[in-house]
């Protein structure tokens, strides 16, 4: 049974300020089902963007784990303001979650897959 979309941000944010960082909902989506983009900023002011990670990367042995790709590294805000409107106009439901990470990396704050 996988957890509701709600509940899911809820325990991202308590795991990075649990890790004395950062995290603010600028988007909120779907209460039940909607997908989760992640918007990282690094110390430098970096931005990287993290995705869904397609269907297929999905375990069965943990079906309330939600995994992410990720979609854009060391970009500037402009692109990745433009890739999260075309995500926009494809599902006007989507999350955006931006967080910095404090002491705990996002490597493992999010359960990363690549494509």
């Amino acid at each position: 049974m996988r957890v509701t979309t709600d509940l899911w941000v809820s325990a991202l944010l308590r795991r990075v300020f649990a890790s004395s960082g950062f995290a603010a909902v600028v988007q909120r989506g779907a209460t039940e089902a909607g997908a989760v983009f992640v918007l990282a900023r690094d110390r430098m002011g970096g931005i990287s963007l993290y995705g869904p990670a397609p269907q297929t990367s999905y375990d069965e042995a943990r079906p309330e784990e939600r995994f992410f790709s990720p979609i854009m590294a060391d970009a500037d805000g402009a692109a990745v303001d433009a890739r999260l409107e075309k995500e926009r106009r494809f599902d006007p439901d989507i999350w955006v979650v931006e967080i910095e990470a404090g002491s705990v990396p996002v490597a493992e704050l999010l359960a990363l897959r690549t494509p």
